[in-house]
């Protein structure tokens, strides 16, 4: 059972945790301009790969266990690939704002992948809440229109990688922890990072500013990684998983502050639909799971 302060810990740490990976991507955006994303990323999943390895080595966890082994851990290492390249290429190539408010349909595609593979029974309220959801992003993006770019379906792959790995989390078996499967969607990284700069521009070496900015993209992405983990292991579910749609707000003020982002009308209005489709389908979610605990007991 959580506490009202228990679940205050774990809203504080989310918002956190939502600020630290929308600093990640604005530091992402600032090294695209000088270092080439194959680069960018392979030195994120390396970093990435050595802290969380070594956290997990000193909670006495073994980095290489044979559940590693099972299909959804190898599914949810292609999934993170995908959805490192997608983010990568959506954030040189698109707006930050842009990309922020079209990720956060992510969980509505989550929700849909879970009726179809899992079988999980979503009503017809969620059904429609998905479905407002797409509709936001259609509006953002206009295909067909003349503001409409073929650069920002690099964000719907990221979007559908990253709904693909959450999937893949649900089905890997339940030995592995969070510090194992961290490690592991960081380290995918390497290699995808190795692809894109063989298919892209050579590896530089970065100027000291740019070392700057790598270290504190570095600092931000895992901060944000060790600040979800934590908000959702101190906190309940309902009360925290609502609070991941703050980095839509992040996104969107940190791009108009720091790149000069001015989104028109449209986007603001796909991006509150695409936010209260979000929430609605997050609190009908844990209604429902609330009515099934009562009729449990």
């Amino acid at each position: 059972m959580f506490s009202a302060s228990d679940n205050l810990r774990g809203i504080v740490l989310m918002v956190l945790a939502m600020a630290g990976f929308a600093l990640g991507d604005v530091g992402i955006k600032l090294l695209s301009g000088a270092v080439p994303p194959g680069q960018i990323m392979g030195t994120v999943g390396l970093a990435g790969t050595l802290v969380f390895g070594l956290w997990a080595r000193a909670r006495g966890r073994p980095l290489f266990p044979a559940a590693i082994r099972h299909r959804a851990v190898a599914l949810r290492f292609v999934a993170e690939m995908v959805a490192g390249v997608g983010m990568i290429l959506a954030l040189t190539l698109n707006p930050l704002s842009l990309v922020t408010a079209i990720l956060q349909a992510a969980p509505l595609v989550v929700t849909m992948g879970a009726a179809k593979v899992f079988g999980e029974a979503v009503g017809l309220r969620r059904w429609s809440a998905i479905l407002v959801g797409i509709l936001g992003v259609l509006i953002i993006l206009r295909p067909g229109f003349a503001g409409f770019s073929l650069d920002a379906l690099w964000i719907i792959v990221a979007m559908l990688g990253l709904a693909a790995r959450d999937l893949a989390t649900r089905a890997a078996p339940a030995s592995l922890d969070t510090l194992q499967l961290s490690t592991v969607g960081f380290f995918a990284l390497v290699p995808a990072g190795l692809a894109l700069s063989l298919f892209g521009p050579s590896p530089v070496w970065p100027t000291p500013g740019d070392w700057g900015t790598l270290a504190f993209t570095l600092l931000a992405t895992i901060g944000g990684y060790y600040a979800i983990t934590a908000a959702m292991r101190v906190g309940e579910i309902g009360a925290v998983t609502p609070l991941r749609y703050s980095r839509l707000i992040f996104g969107m003020i940190l791009g108009m502050v720091i790149f000069g982002e001015r989104p028109d009308l449209l986007s603001y209005v796909g991006a509150a639909l695409i936010l209260g489709a979000g929430l609605y389908a997050a609190w009908r979610e844990q209604q429902i799971a609330r009515r099934a605990a009562r009729a449990a007991t």
